[in-house]
């Protein structure tokens, strides 16, 4: 028998625990350069100079995303590293400061630093943004990218409704590029009242107006990033109508210029499933100073339209994120860990999951940059009609499915992993799918979503344009012909009742997300080989 027919020799411990450490190192060590299709897809929608321009900057942030960073997030995650509330300072003035571990500042100031939060200043840099933001998003939330989406919606609904003073008080903190430093601001969005989740009409928080301006008073109830400097909140003034119509939006600072708290007390921090290092909470305002933004009357349909679809969006680019590292952890483990004389990458159903992963990232990853690409040209005012319909209707059913089929990717890397998957300091993975579980109820819960999209089709016919721009992006016999299905499904949910529309609905919307990823891929695709064949032919 030769040497190369003997069988391998039988694994043990110590050679385990080497295959182990094999696995380690080789993980990914930079997010950005190990990812082929994120670069295909940035290149599609930038086009080849502005990726060019981008490239090394997004390279530089994987790489610390992928080492320093992702040592960080792990270290603030522990039990005994989240954050604490801590209302009295030893002197027995009241704080209500949130501390943190050391981590979890050093993390921030590796983020904002990028300019994250910075090229907001100027239209059009939301599909770099989510490029950064989608390697944060490799760590699950961390701590961090909640806090980057509600920044982001206060940024774009002051720039879209503030008056001049307004904005010259509060953009500047919010772009400075240090985020410890004591001038720069970061934001929140307190909507949410114990009575009023989902129907937020019946939110009850009183504004009215004083000699010193205005004042909230009330009761909020989920309060995500509650140690932010500026707490965007929606308030009902005094004679202000019933339900949503009613509700002005308002920017609350959390302290006062000499350091106090501004009459916003914080009654404990949400105990969650994920998104720990996070901090929610709880909060009563007792007159707290608030400016308004813009106009009080049709400050709600503002907070939709600019904040929650902004939010929505971070929600999905983070799924898709956490997606891309569930892929790296279970194909990497797959390579190395031995199992039944080999690895276990060898075997056709781990291979099947494999590839299962590998699919849905990328899907997701091309739908999603399809609406950030949507966004920038919205913003920069070349979007058509069409354009800005798609928009409407697609980014609530891409939040919705996103977020599911990223909790499923990674219960689907767990498994690959086995008993091992379940342990937390073992792999990521465990915190990943609290995250994701998280990302499925922020923003609108799954049955919210679907009922605000069929209200908008129903109001708007929103899948007439849905249809005309899947049309340019389809590329596969198949593709269209799930195109005409999905359309003919569409119309006959739209003649249905409404209890019955709703039912239907939600699988449409199953179904037809798979279409628009599918489409958004081909065209990515399509792109890169005409690429090729121009640089072959030149």
């Amino acid at each position: 028998m030769s040497a190369h027919d003997r069988p391998a020799p039988a694994p043990n411990p110590e050679s385990t625990r080497r295959a182990l450490r094999a696995w380690e190192l080789d993980k990914a060590a930079n997010h950005f350069t190990s990812d082929v299709d994120l670069q295909r897809v940035l290149r599609h929608h930038l086009g080849t100079r502005a990726f060019a321009d981008a490239h090394d900057d997004l390279a530089a942030f994987g790489a610390e995303s992928a080492t320093e960073i992702d040592a960080l997030v792990r270290e603030n995650n522990r039990d005994e590293n989240l954050p604490v509330l801590r209302r009295w300072d030893g002197l027995g003035h009241r704080t209500e400061a949130v501390v943190f571990h050391p981590s979890y500042a050093e993390i921030g100031r590796r983020i904002y630093r990028t300019g994250v939060i910075g090229r907001y200043a100027e239209p059009g840099h939301d599909r770099i943004q989510m490029a950064y933001a989608y390697l944060v998003g490799h760590h699950g939330e961390g701590g961090h990218l909640c806090p980057l989406a509600c920044t982001a919606g206060l940024v774009k609904i002051l720039q879209a409704r503030a008056d001049d003073e307004l904005k010259a008080r509060l953009l500047p903190g919010l772009f400075h590029l240090d985020r410890n430093a004591p001038e720069h601001f970061h934001g929140a969005q307190f909507l949410t009242e114990i009575q009023g989740g989902s129907d937020v009409g019946t939110n009850v928080v009183t504004a009215r107006e004083t000699p010193e301006g205005w004042a909230i008073s009330g009761e909020k109830w989920f309060c995500s990033v509650i140690d932010a400097d500026l707490y965007l909140v929606t308030a009902r003034p005094a004679g202000a109508p019933a339900g949503t119509a009613g509700l002005g939006a308002f920017v609350v600072p959390r302290l006062r210029p000499d350091g106090s708290p501004n009459g916003v007390y914080v009654r404990r921090l949400k105990y969650k499933l994920g998104t720990r290092s996070m901090a929610s909470g709880e909060a009563d305002f007792v007159d707290a100073l608030a400016w308004p933004v813009g106009a009080v009357e049709g400050g709600f349909k503002a907070v939709v339209d600019i904040v929650l679809n902004t939010s929505r969006l971070y929600n999905a680019v983070a799924a898709c994120g956490i997606m891309r590292r569930a892929e790296i952890e279970a194909t990497t483990y797959a390579r190395h860990r031995q199992a039944f004389g080999g690895p276990i990458d060898r075997f056709p159903l781990v291979q099947r999951s494999l590839r299962f992963l590998a699919r849905e990232r990328r899907l997701a990853v091309a739908g999603t940059f399809e609406l950030v690409a949507l966004v920038d040209r919205m913003a920069l005012g070349t979007a058509s009609a069409d354009e800005r319909d798609v928009f409407r209707l697609v980014v609530n059913m891409n939040k919705y499915w996103t977020s599911v089929r990223s909790t499923a990717a990674v219960h689907e890397a767990i498994e690959v992993l086995g008993g091992n998957g379940a342990i937390e300091d073992f792999s990521v993975l465990p915190r990943l799918w609290r995250d994701c579980i998280v990302l499925e109820s922020w923003e609108g819960t799954h049955n919210v979503l679907t009922m605000q999209v069929l209200k908008d089709l129903h109001k708007f016919r929103l899948h007439e344009a849905y249809f005309r721009h899947l049309e340019t992006l389809a590329r596969q016999p198949e593709t269209r012909a799930r195109l005409a299905a999905d359309r003919e499904a569409f119309d006959r949910v739209l003649s249905l009742p409404p209890d019955e529309a709703s039912l239907a609905l939600r699988d449409l919307i199953d179904r037809t997300m798979v279409t628009w990823q599918t489409a958004c891929w081909e065209a990515v695709e399509s792109a890169a080989g005409a690429s090729s064949a121009a640089a072959v032919a030149r």
